[in-house]
C-alpha cells in the first residue's frame, strides 16, 4: 500500500493506492492549526472505517503548496508510519524537464499534474487545476514544462467581490439558467460560472495559439472541475484524482 498526499491550499486529499489502483480516497480540510498527531488519529480514523492498518502502508510521498505544515506531515509519517516519506521538491527524479527560469518556484501539485498527464495521457497537452487558484500548465511534444498561467478561483473572485462591496452578498458557486439575469444574487451567479468558463476557453485558446499546436490535449482536475469542465468548449478530459495519480508515478520512480 503507498500513501499519495496532496497537501492544497483548501484540502489535504490522501490516495490509497494498491499496486497501481488508486483504491480509496480520503478529503479533509486543511487547517493549520492541526499537529502531527491529530493528522495520525484523521488517518487512523478512516483506515479504521476501511479495514486498513498503519502497518501495510510501505511507502508515502507528499506534495504541498503549504510549507508552513510541511514539518507536521513528516513528523505524522515518522511516528505512525514509520517510514521517511518521499517528498516533491529539488532532488526528486521526475522525468520532467522544467523550463521556468527558477524549476523551484513550480508547485509540486503542478509537477504531479503534468507527470500523470504526460504518462496517462499525451503531449503536447495543457493541464487545467480549477481549484482555489485556477492554473494551466502547458507540456510540449518533448515532455518539457514550458510554463504557465495562475488566476484566482471562482471563489476567492466572490468572497473578494462580496467584501469590497458592501451591497453584494456572499454566494455559493452555481451554474445559472442564465446569461442575463434580472437579480443580483443570479446576476453574480452569471459572473462567477459564465465568466470563469470564457476566461478558461479564451485561456487555453490562447496558450494554443502562442503555442502554435493546435493538436494539444486538454485535461482538467481540482475540486471545481465538476461545475466547469461539462459547458467547457476545449476541455477534453476530465480527471478528478490526476495529482495524486501523478505522485504515485513520481514514487515509483524514486523507488
Amino acid at each position: 500500500m503507498i500513501l499519495t498526499i496532496d497537501i492544497g491550499n483548501s484540502s489535504i486529499v490522501t490516495g490509497v493506492f494498491k499496486q497501481d489502483y488508486l483504491e480509496n480516497i480520503f478529503r479533509s480540510s486543511k487547517t493549520t492549526e492541526k499537529t502531527s498527531d491529530e493528522y495520525g488519529m484523521l488517518l487512523y480514523s478512516f483506515f479504521q472505517h476501511h479495514h486498513y492498518s498503519f502497518s501495510d502502508v510501505e511507502g508515502v510521498i507528499l506534495s504541498s503548496v503549504v510549507p508552513s505544515i510541511m514539518h507536521r506531515f513528516k513528523k505524522m509519517c515518522r511516528d505512525y508510519f514509520k517510514i521517511e516519506p518521499v517528498i516533491v521538491g529539488p532532488g526528486v527524479k521526475t522525468g520532467l524537464n522544467i523550463l521556468y527560469d527558477d524549476p523551484k518556484e513550480v508547485g509540486s501539485d503542478r509537477i504531479a499534474n503534468a507527470v500523470a498527464a504526460i504518462s496517462l495521457y499525451q503531449a503536447p497537452c495543457i493541464v487545467v487545476d480549477i481549484g482555489t487558484a485556477t492554473t494551466f500548465c502547458y507540456i510540449d511534444e518533448k515532455h518539457r514544462y514550458c510554463g504557465g498561467v495562475i488566476a484566482p478561483g471562482a471563489a476567492l473572485s466572490a468572497d473578494a467581490l462580496s467584501m469590497s462591496a458592501s451591497r453584494l452578498p456572499q454566494i455559493e458557486l452555481q451554474k445559472p439558467k442564465h446569461v442575463i439575469n434580472k437579480t443580483t444574487l443570479s446576476s453574480i451567479h452569471s459572473g462567477t460560472y459564465y465568466g470563469y468558463l470564457c476566461m478558461i476557453d479564451g485561456m487555453i485558446e490562447r496558450m494554443k495559439k502562442e503555442e502554435r499546436h493546435r493538436d494539444v490535449v486538454v485535461i482538467a482536475t481540482g475540486g471545481l472541475v465538476d461545475l466547469y469542465a461539462s459547458e467547457s468548449e476545449t476541455i477534453q478530459y476530465v480527471d478528478r484524482n490526476l495529482t495524486l495519480k501523478g505522485l504515485k508515478i513520481i514514487y515509483d520512480r524514486n523507488k
